[in-house]
């Protein structure tokens, strides 16, 4: 499958579970957080990798941990086509649940990480594995025994994808 056909069925897929979903190149990436970032919101941005830095410039209320942010906006390891979802990893000092607590989380991939099938990422990683690797396909829902769905509760409530 080629390379566009990997991001258009992960975009799919991706937004079939609810996230919001941008296709861009890197230039694109302050209009969009701009458009989907609150400007008053408290941005956790870890500011680990070249666009995490040009992302983290443009957060007047940046917060230096995970846990007081109302959102935080990273660039993740990866992504798989065939479900939709978001692969993060524990690799350089990331925390993987820095995209699981705050509300919004609003997660980076590069489309040359988006891998066709969960055998594809495993595959990838066999020789050198992170030590934590954390699967996230849309927003946190949960339903109880009668069946109401809640958003949020174990998770971020609103997911965005952009897909450089």
């Amino acid at each position: 499958m080629s390379g566009t056909d990997l991001a258009k069925r992960f975009l799919g897929n991706a937004a079939n579970a609810a996230a919001g979903t941008h296709l861009l190149g890197p230039e694109g990436v302050p209009e969009v957080l701009a458009r989907i970032v609150p400007p008053d919101a408290q941005v956790y941005c870890p500011g680990i990798t070249p666009i995490e830095r040009a992302a983290a410039a443009l957060f007047p209320n940046r917060v230096p941990e995970y846990g007081v942010a109302t959102v935080t906006v990273e660039e993740v390891f990866g992504a798989i086509a065939e479900t939709g979802s978001l692969v993060c990893a524990s690799e350089g000092g990331r925390a993987v649940q820095a995209g699981l607590l705050p509300a919004h989380h609003v997660a980076i991939v590069r489309r040359e990480r988006v891998f066709e099938t969960l055998d594809d990422l495993f595959a990838a990683v066999a020789s050198a594995p992170p030590t934590n690797l954390t699967l996230v396909t849309g927003p946190s829902r949960t339903a109880d025994i009668e069946l109401t769905l809640a958003i949020g509760v174990h998770g971020p409530e609103r997911l965005d994808i952009i897909l450089v």
